[in-house]
């Protein structure tokens, strides 16, 4: 049987932890970098994008009808993609992130603009469209963690130096 409180468990428990705390940030940009880079590389491709439909009407509606529905698509996936660039390599990071919460503002428009498309059953139940914007609340969470780190901000494990010579095994 396995001692879940012996030294073997808080040995491993420490060296996962200690592992996670020294990646999480860097596998948290990767990944939705990826996530913005791929989204936005789909809107350049008519009727790649599940979100084409809803994104292009938002927009539309809080320009007035001013900009042509290509110019609308075009913008917001080349802001997609700077985004996305921005957080897989590491640049410009004030500056992508401010972009990437200005986006997100605009995802959860549809939630007052067009509630019909985004509830079956308002407000417990979703349709496919607003389980899209919904989602976005891991990428603001994301977002924020990944701001903390700008000015030199880290993930820590809770281990103290005392537990870490504990725990070692020379």
């Amino acid at each position: 049987m396995i001692n879940l409180r012996g030294t073997t468990f808080h040995y491993v428990d420490y060296r996962v932890t200690k592992w996670m705390a020294k990646h999480a940030i860097l596998f948290m940009r990767l990944s939705i970098g990826i996530i913005f880079f791929w989204f936005g590389i789909l809107k350049f491709f008519d009727g790649l994008s599940p979100a084409e439909g809803i994104a292009t009407k938002t927009i539309d509606t809080i320009t007035f009808g001013l900009l042509a529905e290509k110019t609308i698509l075009y913008s917001l996936a080349t802001w997609e993609v700077l985004i996305g660039i921005g957080l897989i390599f590491n640049l410009f990071m004030r500056e992508t992130l401010l972009l990437l919460f200005l986006q997100m503002i605009g995802t959860f428009m549809p939630v007052f603009l067009f509630p019909e498309e985004v509830f079956h059953v308002f407000p417990i139940a979703l349709t496919i469209e607003g389980q899209y914007i919904i989602k976005n609340l891991v990428i603001i969470s994301a977002g924020i963690a990944l701001g903390s780190t700008v000015r030199g901000g880290r993930i820590v494990s809770e281990y103290s130096k005392k537990t870490d010579r504990e725990l070692s095994y020379d």
